[in-house]
């Protein structure tokens, strides 16, 4: 085998990577052309892809989460399911259960709608703890066991979660097991003036949020594009150094007054999978400190239990990681 020849397969590989990059980045664009600003959010949605990572997204109700999620769907070509969770919502109606067959005579499984790729779990708060840990397994095993037998879930799969973070009548706040299950914790604020300004023109010409073939969306990407895609992050260099930053940052949390629960090992290899997914979209094969401290909020915020008084006295969780990542010895 000649030099060149033994070269092809590592050259083919940076190519399927490097095409496969360009795709995910275009997604942003395709995206928009349903959702007016919300790149940061895009970006947290193709970092969880990256990491077969799930995703607790926040907002106000109106601010195009559902939209968001069916939009990425429809540029990446893969399926999507939407299940409303409400106070009676049992665990079977997500998993899936067990059924008879009358004109068989015999029970089969029915498929529930967490048998998908991305499966938006919205208001994910409204359900008791019963339903909303029926969602454990598959968030964390990829599979679900019924009737003494365990079925796979599609791949790519990862769970979106929506809850309001505003209106808590009747509501059943995650607990922290749970919460510690989601890679990235992403908020929605309101548009601003010329986002909202462009929302508005949109939908004065016609635009229609349920038709998004009309708005020209089409796949960008695929599963594909996607599998290269992890293959290149798997391979992205994460220097002693930068690993010492990432465990004082997390140490640092659990030695605060304020909180009463810091964010654990398992926050910790989170925060260091999205870092290496976020160079690798950046176009780098390193990771370096920005990389931690642009990745820190959304990859803790959700891990942080603060104390009761802390928060009567206005303390955030987002407050709380900038003063640790102000606090922390930055490596050079």
């Amino acid at each position: 085998m000649s030099t060149e020849q033994a070269g092809q397969p590592g050259q083919s590989s940076v190519d399927g990577a490097a095409e496969a990059r360009a795709a995910l980045i275009a997604l942003r664009a395709e995206v928009g052309k349903a959702v007016v600003g919300n790149d940061a959010a895009v970006t947290g949605l193709i970092i969880a892809l990256l990491c077969r990572g799930h995703v607790l997204l926040e907002g106000v109700p109106g601010v195009a989460k559902t939209l968001l999620v069916r939009a990425l769907a429809a540029a990446l070509d893969l399926k999507t399911t939407r299940v409303q969770f409400t106070p009676d919502l049992m665990p079977g109606d997500i998993t899936g259960s067990i059924v008879y067959d009358a004109h068989s005579g015999e029970f089969s499984f029915r498929e529930g709608p967490v048998f998908t790729n991305l499966l938006l779990a919205d208001e994910i708060n409204r359900t008791p703890p019963k339903t909303q840990s029926s969602l454990l397994e598959a968030m964390e095993e990829r599979q679900v066991s019924s009737d003494g037998k365990t079925r796979p879930l599609p791949d790519p799969f990862i769970v979106i979660a929506t809850q309001n973070p505003v209106e808590y009548e009747g509501t059943y706040p995650l607990p922290e097991a749970q919460l510690d299950r989601f890679l990235l914790k992403l908020t929605m604020p309101t548009p601003s003036r010329e986002d909202e300004f462009g929302i508005l023109s949109r939908h004065a010409q016609g635009f229609d949020p349920r038709n998004l073939a009309a708005a020209g969306i089409q796949p960008v990407a695929g599963i594909a594009q996607l599998d290269a895609a992890r293959r290149a992050v798997a391979g992205v260099t994460v220097r002693p150094e930068v690993l010492a930053y990432i465990v004082d940052v997390c140490r640092a949390t659990r030695a605060l007054p304020s909180v009463r629960l810091g964010v654990s090992p398992r926050g910790a290899t989170a925060l260091l999978a999205a870092t290496r997914a976020w160079a690798w979209l950046a176009g780098r094969d390193y990771a370096t400190p920005d990389d931690v401290k642009a990745l820190a909020r959304p990859s803790l915020r959700h891990r942080l239990d603060l104390r009761p008084e802390a928060e009567l006295e206005g303390a955030t969780a987002d407050g709380v990681l900038d003063r640790v990542l102000a606090s922390v010895p930055v490596p050079r």
